[in-house]
């Protein structure tokens, strides 16, 4: 069983670098080096593909990819890609950028046990609620912003992503207390 890392000091945001989410990748992948020697890397796409493609290659395995969505930000996780049929008879290694439920990584493990890999188990860059994956690189409780998810293009422009934007302004008061 891995050790688990201690929760992070709560900050009420979080905003990840490209240079420190290389190293949240590092951490991750060594982590999991020590107790697990997966033959394939499953990443979650979108965002679990990103980290899930830097382990991968820090550990030297394959990759592959599936997708989950959700249709709204309060709905269910939605299986949009299967897991590929060469997952079959491999140790796979789930990995997502975050978890707070599990929803979403419960219903990547459904669809990936069906193929029948000969194990599976899970990783996330961020843990951020109860549900607890196998591995997992930072335990926190701060709003997240990633560095490819930070700004979007509205006519011809960079801009912070409207959601975080809000977000922002509304953590700032307590910031200053």
């Amino acid at each position: 069983m891995p050790t688990k890392a201690p929760p992070a000091p709560a900050r009420d945001v979080l905003e990840v670098d490209w240079p420190f989410f290389g190293e949240l990748c590092r951490a991750l992948a060594l982590r999991i080096s020590g107790a697990y020697d997966p033959e394939i890397v499953l990443g979650i796409a979108k965002a679990g593909v990103i980290p899930g493609a830097v382990v991968a290659s820090i550990l030297q395995r394959d990759f592959a990819s599936m997708a989950v969505t959700r249709f709204g930000e309060s709905s269910r996780p939605t299986l949009v890609t299967a897991p590929p049929p060469l997952i079959r008879g491999r140790r796979v290694l789930v990995v997502d950028e975050t978890c707070d439920s599990g929803d979403t990584l419960k219903l990547a493990l459904s669809a990936v046990r069906k193929v029948g890999p000969a194990d599976v188990r899970t990783a996330v860059s961020f843990k951020t609620g109860p549900y607890a994956p196998d591995f997992h690189a930072l335990a926190t409780d701060s709003f997240i912003i990633l560095p490819w998810d930070r700004e979007i293009i509205v006519d011809g422009e960079f801009v912070m992503r409207p959601e975080y934007a809000a977000k922002l302004r509304e953590l700032a008061p307590r910031q200053m207390d």
